[in-house]
């Protein structure tokens, strides 16, 4: 069964150094859809990545900065991206040497068709 999101999440997990991807509920971090490599524990990242959006997103806001538009989690086992719109969270789990330029481009494309 296809989701509004397959063709996005089938063409971003594609790429090089990417094991995951997700689109979650800004407000829970329940997964819509996702495409996971084996091994990628896909309910944690999307619950911590959710839980960090809202916060970045809040302290954003409260600094004068205004919305996030891309925020990047680097840590020992690689990264995590994200970007939303529309109250749903765009999750890309990926390795650590991924090209994040390259990423965070195709990521706020795909953003444009959200629903």
């Amino acid at each position: 069964m296809n989701s509004p999101f397959t063709q996005t999440l089938s063409a971003l997990i594609r790429h090089r150094g990417v094991t995951g991807c997700m689109v979650v509920g800004e407000s829970d971090g329940i997964i819509v859809d996702s495409s996971l490599q084996i091994g990628v524990n896909g309910s944690a990242v999307a619950a911590l990545t959710a839980s960090l959006y809202r916060k970045a997103q809040r302290a954003s806001t409260a600094a004068g900065f205004g919305m996030t538009g891309f925020f990047e989690l680097v840590a020992e086992g690689g990264r995590v991206c994200a970007a939303g719109r529309n109250e749903m969270v765009l999750v890309i789990v990926a390795g650590a040497k991924v090209n994040v330029g390259i990423i965070r481009m195709e990521m706020l494309k795909a953003l444009e068709s959200f629903p």
